[in-house]
């Protein structure tokens, strides 16, 4: 039997075990910590509730109502207040019932409305794509998560019931949503802090799509917990014995990974199920931060640590505001022991997250706490993502790479801590610090060193960037980067660039071919213009400009159309003047390497712009039937000198110790760079040395060679092509 034919009989018993709960029983649960006004409003958003979903029942054909009402339930469960449990209550009405935004403010609270709207998906017929869809609902609700963050808290309760009562929709929607809840709620839970419920959300996720794998680990857990009772007791009993000793009181307990973390691990490290269950766990929770120290060194004279494995999360926390000390030591018989040392609060933070310590009075946080300010961070990094993001699928892609996290912990010079993905880049370390820094970055020093900006940062360094104001983002920073932020500010910056450079070339190519009618751009007359921009339902002239300098339009079709003139037989056109400072609208081809001084011809490219190759160069052999796609160019009179062009040399050598040495010192001593190296030997006598240059043309290039050839070893030197 397969694992997806065995999912919906195994599903169909976790729906069943789902209590149906009633109101009475909210009610009850709600007035165990809000006062008696407080209930009554969860009651009356209830009723409001049952009328609107009225006639409306779930796949199981049960009312409608079951289930907010069970959204509801496990909010009240979190202690959340009344606000947020009113909004689990009616978090279906926009969505699917009559009901508006402004009835629900008028009838219960602004704020009771937002979370609502936050919650609900947009329209479907909005989307071309599923992806989409999911995309766009995703960016809605985050946006408004930053207006208040109760909008995730409902929206993860919601989505925690519908994984508990899967058990009724068709495979493929149960497979999809739980991809889903693995993707992006369980990391969204787990980027907030709330342990408990990502714990739950995975396991349901990996028992939906792996329900084999599931009950298999299911039960091996289940006899690993049998087969250990005996040394569990004897590591408990030695800790109660010397915490007792040293005057510590403390809760001792058992510590397992949930199914899903045993089975990433499995994969993810190779491990085999009895390597990852023959570490005992243990986590520990004392009264205050200073037991927890006492009862670290308790532990470490009990038994051995581990060297390299202790993190002190107290003192730096993660970014969720998790916080604890973890330590492992060696146990009885040499077997390995996980502790988690943490005060109470500390615990409570842990599982719940921002849901821990709810402090919601008229929509306000009074003080809140860390989770509660790492969460606004957070919130507002993404605020950011979106800004850059050019769609909302872009959006969800950054978003992706943002919730998946393995952190480092590295200082600014004034001792500010910074948390970052693993095998974070200096150049993201930049970004964390600001937009603007990143952006201007020139050189970073680690450790008082100077370092490539592409060095990968570890827990502990000490950065300084250092900018200036000339600097831009470079295109290459894009291959190591790796925060969301980094790699969406980057890009911003370049499709800003591209798009002048683009406009920039359109005009060009414009003049160019209106010129062979022996008129100017600005002869012709703006209503002219803008009757073509709509004739090809273009937004503006500068999207027009983009077609022509991506190649998308042909630029003659174009000028024929502005001077009302088919025919184009007799153009005589002035070829475009390439100066080199036209950035990424014009690209040199990697096949020939032209350099200001060659003859060249240029290949219009849809999405690349402009194409440069040298006139003789045999790649483009095939492209000369596409006659419509070649434009004349030539090399402007005021190309760029301080642009450097790349060039191959082959440069044939005898066999001597130090050449290499030899010819680098004569290019350097030509203000040159040698960008790659190639060395060939042929015959045991020679070396054929393939040197990748840069120089600002072709004189620049034959002084070069010239100095080459007066090495005593260089037998000859030819340009690649």
């Amino acid at each position: 039997m397969s694992e997806k034919t065995t999912v919906a009989s195994e599903l169909e018993l976790v729906h069943n075990a789902e209590p149906l709960l009633t109101i009475d029983d909210l009610c009850f649960a709600a007035s165990n910590y809000l006062e008696a006004s407080k209930v009554d409003a969860i009651r009356k958003a209830y009723h409001f509730a049952d009328k609107a979903h009225a006639g409306q029942t779930r796949r199981s054909g049960e009312p409608y109502i079951t289930h907010p009402l069970a959204v509801a339930h496990v909010l009240t469960m979190m202690h959340m207040d009344n606000e947020c449990i009113m909004a689990g209550l009616l978090h279906d009405v926009i969505e699917d019932t009559e009901v508006s935004r402004q009835v629900l403010e008028v009838e219960f609270s602004e704020g009771v409305a937002l979370i609502v709207d936050g919650v609900s998906k947009l329209a479907k017929a909005a989307f071309e794509t599923q992806k989409h869809a999911q995309a766009e609902n995703l960016r809605k609700m985050l946006l408004a998560m930053s207006q208040d963050i109760r909008v995730i808290i409902v929206k993860l309760a919601d989505r925690l019931h519908n994984m508990r009562t899967l058990g009724h929709l068709r495979p493929d929607k149960r497979r999809r949503i739980a991809h889903e809840t693995l993707e992006i709620y369980a990391p969204i839970a787990q980027r907030l802090g709330m342990n408990l419920m990502r714990c739950e959300l995975e396991d349901l996720g990996f028992h939906v799509l792996y329900p084999i794998r599931y009950r298999v680990l299911t039960d091996a857990v289940r006899k690993a917990r049998g087969n250990r009772k005996e040394i569990v007791s004897q590591i408990t009993d030695s800790m109660l014995e010397r915490m007792e000793q040293e005057n510590l009181t403390a809760e001792i307990q058992g510590r397992e990974k949930n199914i899903y973390s045993i089975y990433k691990k499995m994969v993810n490290k190779n491990l085999s199920f009895s390597d990852v269950m023959d570490v005992y766990a243990f986590r520990i929770v004392v009264d205050d931060v200073a037991a927890c120290y006492r009862m670290l060194g308790v532990s470490h004279n009990l038994y051995k640590p581990v060297q390299g494995k202790f993190k002190d999360y107290i003192a730096i926390p993660k970014a969720n505001g998790y916080q604890s000390l973890h330590t492992v030591l060696f146990g009885p018989y040499g077997v390995p022991i996980e502790v988690q040392i943490r005060s109470r609060d500390m615990d409570q933070m842990a599982e719940a997250g921002v849901a821990a310590h709810w402090l919601y009075k008229t929509g306000e946080v009074e003080g809140g706490n860390r989770a509660h300010r790492l969460a606004r961070q957070w919130l507002q990094g993404i605020l950011e993502i979106q800004k850059g993001s050019g769609d909302s699928v872009e959006f969800l892609e950054n978003l992706r790479i943002d919730l998946f996290p393995e952190e480092i912990y590295v200082f600014t010079p004034k001792g500010k801590i910074l948390s970052l993905p693993s095998s974070a880049s200096v150049v993201d370390f930049a970004y964390a610090v600001h937009s603007d820094i990143g952006n201007s970055c020139v050189a970073a020093k680690v450790g008082r060193h100077l370092v490539p900006l592409s060095t990968k940062l570890e827990t502990g360094q000490s950065v300084e960037i250092i900018t200036a104001s000339s600097s831009h983002p470079n295109p290459s920073w894009l291959n190591f980067v790796i925060t969301a932020k980094a790699r969406t500010s980057i890009r911003h910056y370049l499709k800003q660039l591209r798009n002048e450079d683009i406009e920039l070339l359109g005009k060009r190519l414009l003049k160019k071919h209106l010129s062979a009618f022996e008129v100017q751009l600005e002869d012709i007359p703006e209503k002219k213009i803008t009757d073509l921009i709509a004739e090809l339902e273009l937004e503006s002239f500068e999207s027009l400009l983009s077609e022509l300098g991506l190649g998308h339009r042909p630029a003659l079709i174009v000028a024929q159309k502005l001077v009302q003139d088919e025919t184009a037989g007799n153009e005589v056109a002035s070829p475009v003047l390439i100066a080199g400072t036209e950035g990424l609208a014009v690209n040199f081809a990697r096949c020939c390497r032209p350099i200001p001084g060659d003859q060249i011809n240029g290949f219009v490219s849809a999405g690349r712009g402009i194409v440069i190759h040298q006139d003789n160069c045999k790649n483009t052999v095939n492209l000369r039937t596409q006659n419509d796609k070649w434009i004349d160019v030539a090399w402007a009179e005021d190309v760029d000198t301080s642009r450097e062009f790349l060039v191959d040399i082959i440069v044939q050598v005898r066999n001597k110790r130090g050449v290499l040495a030899m010819i680098a010192i004569a290019v350097s001593e030509m203000n040159s760079n040698i960008d790659n190296v190639l060395v060939e030997e042929r015959e045991g006598r020679f070396s054929d040395i393939g040197l990748t240059l840069e120089v600002t043309g072709r004189s620049h290039l034959a002084q070069i060679i010239r100095r080459l050839r007066r090495i005593d070893v260089v037998e000859r030197i030819n340009r690649k092509n």
